[in-house]
């Protein structure tokens, strides 16, 4: 027989490390190929690690709730096939120029780590162990999070202060990173040299804006614990306001021709194209039309360096059953037609509501929409989905009375009007490219041609 290595795969481009919600299968079960042996969750989505051979669980590495690095071994499965020499264990993807071997033994957690005294000699042992470490505070840290601590030589204490974004506030490969870049532009003192804050001006926490203290809870009440994501999503949620400055500029649009135009198409296309075209497909077309005339608004922040993107991947955020929201992302928007953006949006938001997304399905958007409308709220005050530099609200549809100007004059009508709102980082997009690429989104639906072919 022989024994086959299940690694953590990789399952996104920026996803270096993944958290074990629940095994589905335990030592001495029969596993199948491409059967289901795992749920696993990252930041972005939760998802299931398939068999790579059928057989016998022989062995499982990993505890619930435990942090894995991408490439590590989670499992062994024990097969009929003839015994054979197991192949090396791919070690975890690291920054450039950095490695670390693979665990020789079924890794473990260790007795908690004494306070060091020479910090990162401290954290470079750790790493030498290839495994989840965990502090005197029960905080735990990845190798990969440990390699880029000693190479940086950042140390265990200083480690213990920096805020953590991963599951049960762990700090992330993304979380030393942006401390490191923080620290190399100044903005992050090292606590052996950061000064008290002053009597008159109370400390405040980049961490949360939840307070730490005791609630007093009394009266009629119910306590409800927030689920994961929802934990995931106040954690974003604050990170993003601590992060970038937020103004939001609204307009109205007047979208009579287009409520016309798909009252007057949705059945034969539907017919046709076996999908449903909704209002979403059609305003991620302006939206991408717009961003074509004004491409800053296409980028992100690192540092000092703006980096405008090429590639034009629009989130939709999407409404989960259980309440939360999730936004799935659109690749290469630009380059679908309003058919072909109707398939992906539809798509994307059945699997959403099914759990269905690939971990790749919520990565790589430069732009959101949000469609505030659905829920019958006229418009709203979105918050910027990180590290993207804007966000567009689209508010419900309500008829009205208008003024319209004619060549004959002014008159009042009964028109089809919608709010639109966008939330983006001051720190790089000015009032005046806000409000005029929202303009010109409001103006694209309005300009909607009533005769257009589908």
């Amino acid at each position: 027989m022989a024994i086959v290595e299940l690694v953590m795969p990789k399952m996104g481009e920026s996803i270096m490390e993944a958290t074990v919600l629940k095994w589905l299968k335990q030592p001495g079960d029969t596993v199948l190929m491409d059967e289901p042996v795992l749920e696993i969750a990252t930041d972005k989505v939760d998802s299931e690690v398939p068999s790579t051979a059928a057989g016998v669980m022989e062995e499982v590495f990993f505890n619930v709730n435990d942090v894995v690095p991408v490439g590590t071994v989670i499992a062994r499965i024990r097969t009929g096939a003839e015994e054979v020499k197991p192949a090396a264990t791919p070690s975890p993807e690291l920054p450039a120029g950095k490695s670390v071997s693979a665990p020789a033994v079924a890794p473990h957690i260790p007795e908690p780590v004494p306070a060091p005294v020479k910090q990162p000699e401290i954290v470079q042992e750790l790493l030498q162990q290839n495994r989840p470490v965990q502090n005197t505070a029960g905080r735990f840290y990845s190798p990969l999070v440990l390699n880029i601590a000693a190479s940086e030589g950042v140390g265990m204490q200083e480690l213990e202060t920096i805020p953590g974004t991963g599951n049960e506030g762990r700090v992330t490969k993304k979380d030393i990173l942006q401390y490191v870049q923080d620290k190399k532009n100044g903005k992050t003192v090292s606590p052996t040299t950061q000064p008290a804050p002053a009597a008159s001006a109370p400390a405040i926490s980049s961490q949360s804006a939840v307070s730490t203290q005791p609630l007093t809870v009394s009266g009629n009440t119910e306590i409800i614990e927030m689920d994961r994501m929802r934990r995931l999503i106040a954690d974003h949620m604050v990170r993003s306001k601590h992060t970038s400055p937020h103004v939001t500029s609204f307009t109205e649009a007047d979208v009579t021709s287009l409520v016309q135009w798909r009252e007057k198409v949705k059945k034969e296309f539907e017919k046709r194209e076996g999908t449903k075209i909704t209002f979403t497909p059609i305003f991620i077309e302006a939206i991408v039309k717009c961003i074509k005339k004004f491409p800053l608004i296409n980028s992100s922040l690192d540092g000092d360096r703006i980096i405008v993107k090429k590639d034009i991947n629009i989130g939709m955020a999407t409404a989960l059953p259980t309440g939360n929201l999730i936004v799935p992302v659109i690749k290469n928007a630009d380059q679908l037609n309003l058919v072909g953006l109707s398939k992906q949006v539809n798509g994307l938001a059945d699997a959403a509501r099914n759990g269905k997304l690939k971990a790749d399905d919520t990565q790589g958007g430069t732009f959101t929409m949000t469609n505030v409308g659905t829920f019958g709220s006229l418009m709203g005050t979105p918050i910027i989905n990180q590290p993207q530099v804007a966000i567009l609200a689209v508010g419900a549809i309500k008829k009205r009375p208008v003024v319209v100007e004619t060549e004959a004059g002014d008159s009042i009508a009964i028109r089809h009007m919608m709010y639109l709102s966008m939330s983006y980082d001051h720190r790089i997009i000015d009032g005046s490219l806000g409000a005029t690429f929202l303009t010109a989104v409001a103006k694209e639906l309005e300009n909607f041609n009533p005769e257009r072919e589908v």
